[in-house]
């Protein structure tokens, strides 16, 4: 099976299914002189990990991560990180029902006429068990990032099924477990109290940005760093949709408005979304994804089983009513890693050019304001 390796030059590749023994991945080209340990990686699987709240799947995984190579007392030497995470709390039993047949909305219908062979269990690969160790792979990279560039990731939900989340600032985001950026959040756990009961699922979205980015990332014409976001958002499980800057919104909006204007001292605005032709301008990268309702729900739904007999599925098992609750942490893993990419491609190919200072970052209140032109 192919297409497990996510980069080139900080190449990611994932490994494992959902109730195999263990999942992790490999990274290669991670530069070397890193201080790393599993803690610079823990804190990002924690925050991703099931079992967290009532209000995802109950599958109790502490998402303990394992540094197997490519450190030696405590910093990278260059050759591969193998990244090594146990699953411990696997229901196997749960899918023996469904194993001959096709979930709606699940990959068993693709996966089985692919391959010739699925793994039922838990949905084996498809499952988004799988962006743990992405997740993992990601908190290396913001590490990186973080201390060449001073480049910071946040994410927050912006919207879980019909309800819109207002912004109110980032801090309130780690104290929620819907990673929402307000200090209220009693209506949410109501909605999914009540969608729960009701044995349905909803879908979310969620803002993911990158401050402090460098200007210059990104290549045209078909390695634009918006182009690659999109592509590496499209790859997070459940991701129907991706937005940049404005996105979507950009369609209502005139030329006099959607272009930011430059001034002395900055942008105007940032509706490209951190990116023009495809390159890195200094502000936010700001991006918005849609993720789909779970199909995993115990609502029964027709479908057919392999012989194309009609069958009456019901899930079973230990499911998130909304996969969209833990995606934040992915989604920013995910930018991290592109982010991580293009800065690596762009040293190797620009290192040795002097062009004019860098704009100034976002300030902290999450917003993408003005650049600050030296």
């Amino acid at each position: 099976m192919s297409g497990n390796t996510f980069g080139t030059l900080f190449a990611v590749t994932n490994f494992g299914e959902s109730h195999g023994p263990a999942i992790g991945c490999v990274i290669d080209g991670c530069p070397p002189g890193l201080a790393l340990s599993e803690a610079d990686i823990q804190g990002d699987l924690d925050r991703r990990r099931p079992g967290t709240s009532r209000h995802v799947t109950q599958r109790n995984e502490p998402d303990a991560v394992q540094i197997l190579s490519g450190v030696y007392e405590g910093k990278t030497t260059g050759t591969p990180i193998a990244l090594l995470i146990q699953n411990t709390d696997q229901r196997s039993k749960d899918y023996g029902q469904i194993a001959q047949q096709f979930r709606p909305g699940h990959a068993d219908f693709t996966y089985w006429k692919k391959y010739g062979i699925r793994d039922p269990r838990g949905g084996g690969r498809s499952s988004a068990r799988l962006t743990a160790p992405m997740v993992a792979a990601g908190a290396v990279a913001k590490k990186w990032l973080f201390e060449k560039y001073g480049t910071v990731f946040r994410g927050c939900m912006a919207q879980i099924g019909e309800i819109e989340i207002p912004f109110e600032s980032w801090e309130h985001v780690p104290n929620n477990p819907f990673f929402a950026p307000v200090a209220d959040v009693s209506k949410l756990e109501a909605y999914m109290d009540a969608l729960r009961k009701a044995g349905d699922s909803c879908g979310a979205r969620i803002r993911v940005t990158a401050s402090k980015v460098p200007v210059g990332l990104g290549e045209p014409l078909f390695d634009k760093m918006d182009a690659d976001i999109a592509w590496a958002m499209m790859g997070i499980n459940a991701v129907k949709g991706v937005e940049i800057g404005a996105g979507f919104g950009s369609v209502a909006q005139r030329g006099t408005t959607h272009g930011d204007s430059i001034r002395p001292d900055g942008f105007d605005s940032n509706n490209a979304g951190g990116t023009l032709g495809g390159i890195t301008t200094g502000q936010d990268l700001e991006v918005s994804i849609a993720i789909k309702p779970t199909s995993s729900i115990i609502s029964p739904r027709q479908s057919v089983d392999i012989h194309n007999q009609p069958v009456e599925v019901v899930t079973k098992g230990r499911h998130d009513p909304c996969v969209g609750i833990r995606a934040t942490p992915i989604a920013e893993a995910m930018l991290a890693l592109v982010v991580m990419e293009h800065a690596l491609r762009n040293r190797a190919q620009c290192g040795d050019v002097i062009g004019a200072p860098d704009p100034g970052q976002s300030n902290a209140e999450g917003t993408s304001p003005q650049a600050s032109f030296l």
